[in-house]
Order: C-alpha cells, then sequence, then structure tokens
C-alpha cells in the first residue's frame, strides 16, 4: 500500500516497513487496510449472496459523526422553539372566536332515518324508517336517483314543513359507517405493506390533524395573519410527521431542515405571486359565507391553504432525495460529496418530472368543476382563465411546483454534507464493530497530527497493536 492513500493489494512494500515505528504512518496504513478488507468483502458478499446467507446482512450506512448531529441539532432547535413560540403567541382564545352558525332552524331536529323504497320524481317522496315507524321524507330533485332501498339518511324534522308533504326534510346521507370501513381498510395496507413504518405515520398524521383543529383553524377564525399561521403549523407538523414516521436520525433531520427551507421559499413566493395577481380568496360561495359570518381577510386564508397544500409534497421529496443520498453512500463508500450530490440529482430530476404532474393533476381534479363552468362559458379565452376561481388554483400549482423544485437540490446539498464521508464512514462503522464484539480499537492518530500532536493518552498502545498485528 502507497504512502498516500492508494489502496493495494498484496503485502507491503519492504521500504515502507522502516516506518513502523512511526505511529501516524502505521495507523494511517493500517486504517486503510481494513477499509480495504471490508470493501472487498463486501464485494465478495454482493458476488456470491447465497455463500453468505446465514452471515450478518449488509445494512443501512452507519450514522452520521456525533459533531454532524449536534450541527443539526442547532439548525432545527432554534427553528422548533421559534415555532412553539409562534404558535403560543398566536394561539386562539375561545372568546375571540365568531359566533357558531346553526346548523339547523330553531326547533328543528336532526334524525337518521332508513329508505325503505324509492323516491316517487313526481311527488318527491320516499318512504322512510324511524326507529320501526313508518315516514315520509321529502328529497330534493338532485338526489332522487341516488336514493336506493336501505340508503341511510339524515333528516331534519320541521314541523311546519308538513304542508309540503312531509315535516321529514333530507339534508344529506348518513355516511359514518362507509367511511369508517374505509377508514379501516386504508390502515389495513398501509399497515401490510408498510408495517411498523406505515402505522407510525399514521400516528404522525393523526397529530397533524389534531394540529390544524385545535390551533390553525381557529386561529385563522380569530383573525390571526394567514402567512405566520402557515409557517408555525407546517413547522410543528413537520416535526411531528417526520421524527414519528422515519425516527429521530440524521437521514430524517436532513429531510426536516430541507422541507423547512422549501417551505420558507414556497410562502415566500406564495405572497409576492398572491399579491401580484391580485387573488382575494373570495371566489367560491363557502368562502364568501365565511366573509359574511367571520369578517375575515380571505386574501390571508388562501395564502394560508397555498402554503399548508405545499408541505405534504414537499415532505415526499425531500425524505425521497435524503434517503437516496444514504442509500448511494452505502452503495459507494468512497464516492465524493460533489459525486454523491449529482448521482442523487439525477434522481431528483425524474422525482421533479413526475411530482409536477401530480401537483397538477391534483388540483385538475379539485377545480374540476370550476373548470367545467369556464368551458360552458362563452367568455373570450383570456377572460375565462384569468377567472378568480382558476387563478387560485393556477397560482396554488405553481407557487407549490416551485417550492417543490428548489426544495429537492437544497435537501440533496444539505444531505451530501450531512452523509458520512469515506473517512467518517470508516471511523464510525469501526467504533460500532468494536463496541459490538469487544475488540481493542485501534487509535486513529492523524486527527491529534493534524491539530498540532499528539497527547501521551492519545498515542497507540504497543500492546495493542501487536494484538492487531496477530489477529490480522
Amino acid at each position: 500500500m502507497g504512502r498516500h492513500g492508494g489502496l493495494q493489494h498484496g503485502p507491503r512494500h519492504d521500504e515502507e516497513d522502516v516506518h513502523d515505528s512511526d505511529p501516524v504512518l502505521d495507523a494511517e496504513v493500517r486504517r486503510r487496510e481494513r477499509l480495504r478488507d471490508r470493501l472487498l468483502r463486501r464485494e465478495e458478499r454482493d458476488a456470491h449472496p447465497h455463500d453468505h446467507a446465514h452471515g450478518h446482512a449488509h445494512g443501512p450506512v452507519a450514522p452520521t459523526t456525533p459533531r454532524t448531529r449536534l450541527v443539526l441539532a442547532a439548525l432545527l432547535g432554534p427553528m422548533l422553539l421559534i415555532a412553539l413560540i409562534g404558535m403560543a403567541i398566536l394561539w386562539p382564545h375561545a372568546d375571540e372566536m365568531p359566533e357558531s352558525l346553526p346548523f339547523a332552524a330553531a326547533g328543528a331536529e336532526v334524525m337518521e332515518v332508513e329508505a325503505t323504497g324509492t323516491p316517487d320524481p313526481a311527488s318527491q317522496i320516499v318512504d322512510a324508517t324511524l326507529d320501526g315507524e313508518a315516514i315520509t321524507v321529502t328529497v330534493p330533485p338532485e338526489v332522487i336517483e341516488s336514493i336506493h332501498p336501505g340508503d341511510q339518511l339524515r333528516v331534519l324534522y320541521i314541523p311546519e314543513a308538513e304542508i309540503y308533504g312531509s315535516p321529514y326534510v333530507f339534508v344529506d346521507f348518513a355516511r359514518e359507517i362507509p367511511l369508517w370501513i374505509l377508514a379501516a381498510l386504508y390502515i389495513l395496507v398501509v399497515a401490510f405493506v408498510a408495517r411498523w413504518r406505515g402505522l407510525a405515520a399514521i400516528v404522525g398524521l393523526v397529530g397533524a390533524g389534531a394540529m390544524i383543529l385545535l390551533f390553525t383553524l381557529p386561529a385563522l377564525l380569530t383573525g390571526q395573519p394567514g402567512l405566520p399561521v402557515a409557517l408555525v403549523t407546517s413547522a410543528v407538523v413537520m416535526f411531528i410527521v417526520l421524527y414519528v414516521a422515519h425516527g429521530f436520525t440524521a437521514r430524517t433531520s436532513t429531510a426536516l431542515l430541507g422541507t423547512l427551507i422549501g417551505l420558507a421559499f414556497t410562502a415566500a413566493i406564495g405572497w409576492f405571486a398572491t399579491q401580484g395577481t391580485s387573488i382575494t380568496g373570495t371566489a367560491t360561495e363557502d368562502a364568501r359565507l365565511l366573509l359574511i359570518r367571520a369578517d375575515l381577510d380571505l386574501q390571508q386564508v388562501f395564502l394560508c391553504g397555498l402554503v399548508l397544500a405545499g408541505m405534504g409534497v414537499l415532505n415526499d421529496v425531500t425524505i425521497t432525495q435524503a434517503s437516496a443520498v444514504w442509500e448511494l453512500r452505502a452503495a459507494s463508500p468512497l464516492a465524493s460529496r460533489r459525486e454523491l450530490f449529482g448521482r442523487a440529482m439525477r434522481i431528483g430530476r425524474d422525482h421533479i418530472a413526475s411530482t409536477v404532474y401530480t401537483i397538477a393533476f391534483a388540483y385538475v381534479g379539485a377545480a374540476l368543476p370550476v373548470l367545467m363552468i369556464m368551458v360552458l362559458t362563452n367568455a373570450p379565452g383570456n377572460v375565462g382563465w384569468t377567472t378568480g376561481q382558476v387563478a387560485e388554483e393556477i397560482v396554488r400549482t405553481l407557487v407549490g411546483s416551485i417550492g417543490l423544485v428548489l426544495a429537492i437540490p437544497i435537501t440533496t446539498a444539505i444531505a451530501a454534507l450531512v452523509v458520512p464521508s469515506p473517512d467518517e464512514l470508516e471511523e464510525v462503522e469501526e467504533e460500532a464493530a468494536a463496541d459490538a464484539s469487544g475488540e481493542i480499537p485501534v487509535v486513529d492518530v492523524l486527527a491529534g497530527v493534524e491539530s498540532g500532536g499528539l497527547r501521551d493518552d492519545e498515542r497507540p498502545d504497543p500492546d495493542a497493536e501487536d494484538e492487531v498485528r496477530r489477529r490480522r
């Protein structure tokens, strides 16, 4: 093996034997030989997998160094603290909430009945039972063809409505049972395919839902500014879902850091896009009702929804890119960080293409009735696709896509810096192996030399070196 690093098969040259007494060179030689032997064993396992079926399987790449984990904690810790302080400042108070909207008029009662027949289109009446008693229910014409015997219907009992044929008026279908069945099927499929990781993700999703129900929606209803609410919500939710689903690892922290930076870009670009396109957020009937009842700034509500909509897809691409870098390091332990970044970005570009389609088609599906109305409306083309409802979906799509595209190289660069280098990888794996086997670790003296020399307690133990030589 050469003095300056080339991995060389076969015995060391005679001229190198004169340096056996030099602890620095001797430690460097042994370190590189161990790395060479580890790579050779790995290549042998890959070439003859069946010969090693009962050996230790090749696991994921070793964890990062303590210094790297400390840097990640120093970056993410203040972000979490700022998010928690922001949540405390923006936390809604019950006395600030607008007055609730009544679901039914005074004197009306919500009930659940079962249809026993099909509606009569002429009279708009369907037979049903309520606690075993036969009744009739008035139904609107748009749902007549959708009601079948056995359907569970939610109705309002309004005594004054009897003059129209029945005091029981159809409100909606009772969907609790089908929805619970669908949710149970979803959990079973996730658990079967992703196992404990999938169940952990569902737990994180429940925590995120609680955050939105308890903080985000009440904060918006009390008039808090949408952009700070969105950033606080997305930061806390990402801390919850990523660490619950993927564990407290450097890989997860890298994805989290990339996600938070991507969300910051999305929020900034979304604010400029909303102002530049004069989005008011009042394009839908629901938004106008909210404006009347709660007197809110619906532009802020739109901006908050824009950031939250990009949160999920950002999480998807960042965790994928971080995992790609770690797997590339496991496959190529000697690759430089620049090489890892280039290889991971080739994966990221494919991911960008497919995810941009995903965002666009998701918004097309959500806004399909609006697009159909636009097609039916006899308006000039430049007017139809710039109306409020259509423009809102376009802004959501473009801003979310820009944030996603920016998050991929950012996360990939962070991951390439955080993932162990060849030297760090060998050092961490060696420490882990020594801890597991109880063998005496060989002291790496290079760091001490670079920092200005070795202390007495850092110098290699001659007995330990002799033991290592005998074992080799």
